[in-house]
């Protein structure tokens, strides 16, 4: 028998797989409040406006993308997929607030030859910095030192730094780029520079190519063709659920309900005990046994659980820090008009407490207008203290678009969350301080897999995949 810890996105989709393995035999989760899905959370406003509270959009790209559109498939959501290809707005224009102006991410070749702001030098000149930039041999660094060392400050403040801010609430000069950006940073540490390796793996890769073949995908008829098929024939560049993507995580739980898999709710676990022959877990005064144990919870919470044991592994566990999203959701009539992009990002450096905001109208359509304001991350007590209010939270997020995006008029519907402790950071050496855990957990044969967004990425296809190798793992 298994115990899963925990009911948000990786624990309910550890469980849906853990159904498919014979060798785990019945499954039991256990999950700490009254509801699942965890950070994965769509509320709607009484005027019809859907406010997520965490993601709202995934990437259908590489093998954890094509392993999610799989799950939603089998779960008979894909008539509810709502795509954006790569020619729609929210796709293209993606926005940065420098120097109390927003300007778009460039995506075309003009700003290689001439000065566009927020640059003050062709980024030509960048790409010839890069090329001319000798390697240093590292274990890991950080992305914003990776940057700034290959590109240039002018990238690492005005472009990384601020898509650091988007990904994961952090600051760039703490997060580790051989996590991050493992491709960009092993192709400098092999080649000595990132656009010499780039091309010479792109020269490679075409001596490679062999007679072309019929694509398969293309004799397909459209009505037979899977969501993996159609995120290539059309062209995504990301998607969303119609409704909402919280869908995900009930379907999830719908499904397991309907094979009789015993989920506790308001059942937190106090204290597990690992035996050679069993593992001991008490939740609300009772103590059950299990023959292993799948864990989505957040790093910290598992440390807390195993330090009276293994006090060495719990101290890598809280070594994986996180940081505190404030969420304001406002919606207004449409007559306010959004920009057509997916939102804008702010750099750290422009010293203002928003992480930015996204257009939430021009990514989903709805009824009326509606912005999501990330405020804090890593600088949020920094801004805000450790306990603010969410009246001030709301007062802050309206000054800033205000300010920003002129809007003037006052919002028809609002919601504010304080998400504490909900994005973990990758920190420089994230990578070692995983294997040296992975290793306790082998060495000293514990039966514990990990899953969720402490330790392998903090996206929708991360969790979802880490909750799957979980489960394969398992002998």
């Amino acid at each position: 028998m298994t115990a899963i810890l925990g009911g948000g996105l990786s624990g309910l989709s550890a469980a849906y797989y853990a159904l498919e393995n014979p060798k785990l035999g019945s499954v039991v989760l256990y999950e700490a409040t009254n509801r699942l899905g965890g950070w994965v959370w769509t509320k709607k406003s009484p005027n019809g406006g859907i406010f997520e509270q965490g993601p709202r959009t995934i990437r259908p790209h590489g093998d954890p993308g094509k392993n999610t559109l799989k799950l939603v498939d089998a779960l008979k959501l894909d008539h509810k997929i709502l795509s954006i290809p790569v020619n729609h707005p929210a796709a293209i224009n993606r926005l940065i607030y420098i120097d109390k102006k927003l300007h778009v991410l460039p995506i075309s070749l003009k700003p290689l030859f001439r000065t566009c702001p927020p640059f003050k030098r062709p980024l030509l000149k960048a790409i010839w910095n890069e090329l001319n930039t000798p390697s240093i041999t590292l274990i890991d660094e950080s992305v914003y030192d990776f940057i700034e060392r290959r590109l240039g400050k002018d990238i690492a403040d005005n472009v990384i730094s601020p898509i650091i801010c988007g990904i994961c609430a952090g600051d760039a000069k703490q997060i580790s780029v051989n996590f991050l950006m493992p491709k960009l940073f092993q192709i400098e540490q092999m080649h000595g520079s990132i656009f010499k390796g780039l091309l010479k793996e792109r020269m490679i890769n075409s001596g490679r190519k062999t007679k072309m073949t019929p694509n398969k995908m293309a004799l397909k008829h459209p009505l037979d063709m899977d969501s993996v098929d159609r995120a290539v024939k059309e062209k995504w560049a990301i998607w969303t659920l119609e409704g909402g993507l919280e869908q995900l995580p009930q379907k999830l739980a719908d499904d397991l309900y309907s094979r009789d898999v015993n989920i506790h709710m308001e059942s937190e676990c106090q204290e597990l005990t690992f035996h050679s022959d069993c593992v001991e877990l008490k939740s609300g005064g009772e103590t059950k046994k299990f023959e292993r144990i799948i864990s989505s919870l957040p790093a910290k919470n598992l440390a807390a659980l195993v330090k009276k044991q293994h006090p060495d592994l719990a101290s890598e566990l809280e070594g994986i820090p996180t940081v505190t999203v404030g969420i304001v959701n406002l919606e207004f009539p449409r007559e306010v008009v959004v920009g057509d992009a997916f939102g804008f990002l702010v750099p750290p450096q422009e010293g203002l407490p928003i992480l930015g905001t996204i257009f939430d109208s021009c990514v989903s359509p709805q009824e009326n207008t509606v912005f999501t304001v990330m405020l804090g991350g890593a600088w949020f007590e920094e801004y805000f203290g450790t306990n603010p209010s969410e009246e001030h939270l709301l007062k802050v997020a309206l000054e800033q678009l205000r300010t920003i995006l002129n809007i003037v008029v006052p919002p028809i519907g609002s919601n504010v969350s304080i998400l504490r402790n909900c994005i973990p950071q990758y920190i420089v050496g994230h990578e070692v301080r995983m294997n040296r855990i992975k290793n306790y957990i082998e060495e000293h044969k514990i039966p514990l897999g990990l899953c969720g967004s402490s330790y392998e990425g903090v996206g929708v296809n991360d969790v979802i995949l880490s909750a799957k190798n979980a489960v394969s793992n398992i002998n």
